[in-house]
């Protein structure tokens, strides 16, 4: 994995890398990997992974085919604009 660091922005370079080992499930994968999972708990746990998946595929075909109504969408962040700066009075 390899991360391009722009005008020195070290931060932003992180930012990236940490979205990225996100999707990737590195971190998820390590959360498990700190204790032992016996064969038994990994195969309901991948099981219930699979069934988890195959629902939301199932309820978006569904939404896609009219189904079901879809979620409502999310409204667009809105920025308040500044408030009037306030000057002092010269007295």
């Amino acid at each position: 994995m390899q991360v391009l660091v722009r005008d020195n922005n070290v931060e932003q370079a992180l930012r990236v890398l940490k979205k990225k080992m996100q999707r990737e499930g590195v971190f998820r994968e390590m959360k498990q990997r700190r204790s032992y999972e016996k064969p038994s708990e990994k195969k309901t746990r991948e099981k219930s992974e699979a069934v988890r998946r195959a629902r939301k595929l199932a309820r978006k075909q569904a939404i896609r085919e009219g189904l079901l109504p879809a979620p409502p969408k999310k409204k667009p962040f809105e920025r308040k604009p500044p408030l009037p700066e306030i000057k002092a009075r010269a007295e």
